[in-house]
């Protein structure tokens, strides 16, 4: 039996979510500049730079992604989302003329999938915005994998601090990657065995032959 406590679960690909994954749950709340496009009645105390009874239409404020999700309709306007400042124009140049000297930790540990995500949302910028997390991470993927397959029984914190959450994900299975092949290199490897399974449907099989 796996003594390990807890299974990491995988974050979502893309747009998706998976609500098993603690990466995605600590995603969700990331938090988004809003506008209202209308009036929100007795929900004033939500607003806590005013002391209003309603929100009012226009009233700029923050909100984490999940709550911008649900309230955002294509159909009836009830928030708009700003697109944040890593996702703008601005940045977007620095990303294409060298995305490897960029520290993603820094600009937030969910680069790729914060801007995944703001893809729910209407905006004029949405396909240079993809295009962008695209390239970013070409550019930075070679980079990543080879930073993990020559760091072997070494102290990698200086490699992975400049990275965002998947490239740390990526980084981890290089890692894993490199320590099973210098274990098999060096006949430390695991003999195969069959598995939990296959030993039960063994054992029910004799039972069942059994006079």
């Amino acid at each position: 039996m796996d003594s390990q406590a807890y299974l990491p679960v995988p974050p979502g690909v893309g747009m998706e979510e998976n609500f098993f994954s603690l990466d995605d749950i600590l995603l969700s709340h990331e938090r988004l500049s809003c506008r209202t496009e209308c009036a929100f009645p007795r929900l004033g105390f939500l607003e806590k730079s005013g002391d209003t009874r309603d929100i009012a239409e226009g009233t700029k404020m923050e909100l984490p992604l999940w709550l911008a999700k649900g309230l955002y309709e294509r159909k009836r306007r009830v928030v708009s989302v700003e697109v944040p400042k890593v996702y703008r124009e601005g940045w977007r140049t620095v990303f294409s003329a060298d995305p490897t000297v960029v520290d993603l930790q820094k600009m937030g540990p969910y680069y790729y999938g914060l801007g995944s995500q703001m893809l729910h949302f209407d905006s004029p910028e949405n396909p240079d915005v993809a295009q962008s997390l695209l390239q970013t991470f070409i550019g930075r993927f070679r980079r990543t994998m080879d930073s993990s397959q020559n760091a072997y029984n070494e102290d990698t914190s200086v490699l992975v601090e400049r990275l965002d959450c998947l490239e740390r994900a990526l980084f981890r299975s290089g890692q894993s990657g490199l320590n099973g092949f210098q274990s098999w290199e060096k006949g430390r490897a695991s003999h195969l065995t069959a598995s939990t399974l296959v030993l039960n449907y063994r054992k029910r099989k004799m039972a069942d032959t059994q006079p």
